[in-house]
């Protein structure tokens, strides 16, 4: 429901870039995903910080993205405020020997920062898509590392609008999570503590990493990466093509028979069809090997 008073606030807040009943499929890598009541996209931190604050004064639903690269939106949409933390915030820095990074740079950019400037650590993120700022909360990995390992310190938003550091043991990282999770606050800035490493050795295993996963992962399709979380000691994906799943589809979303862990778009999937083969698959993977999947992806806006 939008509320004319309030657009035409934010749209003072932002030089009149606020979308009224953005699609939401345009914004998540799925390409699924119903109208965002207001879309904001912030051009730079002061931006961010009034929007921020503005919500949390006015009692406007707030929902923060990034790439979009883990989520599954609902036909129905998003209430309230979406903020997208992109390209307006996605400035990458060298600071000695660390990679400082805002919140909207993407993991691609990150990492080859990092190469460029001779310094090894981040490696295993590349090809992986999303942003700096979701992959930290996330604690994203991949190749047997993860981003909150390298993570020294973090600059965050709270919903008054207020910032503040972090340090990165603060933040208790641990598989696919970090206290951010349950935390009120927006990250802004990473930084990360790297070493250094020649040049050619850190572009030879990036270009490992990313052939890995073209032969590996169904990325010519929409998908949203990992869908389950592994369980301790085991693969998601090898519990759900043991439990035969692999190929089933419900409407137009399918268990990829390329990777059993990734769920894909085959054209006109909605996030009911990809709710639906979710709870399939949980059911018949407990049925079958006695284990609970977790969801990795998260589910956001009206159901």
């Amino acid at each position: 429901m939008v509320d004319t008073l309030v657009y035409r606030e934010l749209q003072k807040l932002v030089s009149g870039r606020v979308r009224i009943g953005e699609p939401m499929n345009k914004h998540t890598s799925w390409r699924i995903g119903g109208p965002a009541d207001y879309f904001i996209e912030p051009q730079g931190r002061k931006e961010l910080q009034s929007v921020v604050s503005f919500a949390n004064r006015r009692k406007v639903p707030l929902t923060v993205i990034g790439n979009g690269s883990n989520l599954l939106v609902s036909e129905k949409g998003i209430r309230g405020i979406v903020l997208k933390i992109g390209s307006g915030l996605a400035r990458v820095s060298i600071i000695e020997k660390d990679v400082v990074a805002e919140a909207g740079a993407k993991l691609s950019a990150l990492a080859a920062a990092a190469r460029d400037s001779g310094l090894g650590g981040l490696e295993f993120s590349a090809g992986i898509p999303g942003t700096v700022g979701g992959a930290v909360v996330m604690n994203a990995g991949a190749n047997g590392s993860s981003v909150g390992a390298l993570v020294r310190e973090v600059l965050l938003l709270n919903l008054e609008g207020r910032l503040f550091h972090r340090t990165g043991e603060a933040l208790n990282f641990r598989y696919r999570s970090c206290d951010l999770q349950q935390e009120p606050a927006i990250v802004v800035e990473v930084r990360f503590a790297c070493y250094p490493r020649e040049k050619q050795l850190i572009q030879e295993e990036m270009e490992r990493f990313v052939a890995r996963r073209l032969s590996t992962q169904p990325l010519r399709l929409p998908n949203a990466g990992s869908v389950f979380k592994n369980p301790p000691g085991d693969s998601a994906g090898r519990l759900i093509e043991a439990a035969g799943l692999k190929g089933l589809r419900v409407g137009d979303a399918q268990i990829s028979s390329l990777h059993a862990n990734f769920i894909v778009n085959l054209g006109k999937a909605t996030a009911s069809d990809v709710l639906a083969l979710i709870d399939k698959t949980r059911e018949t993977v407990l049925a079958r090997k006695g284990v609970e999947l977790l969801l990795e992806v998260q589910i956001i806006g009206d159901v």
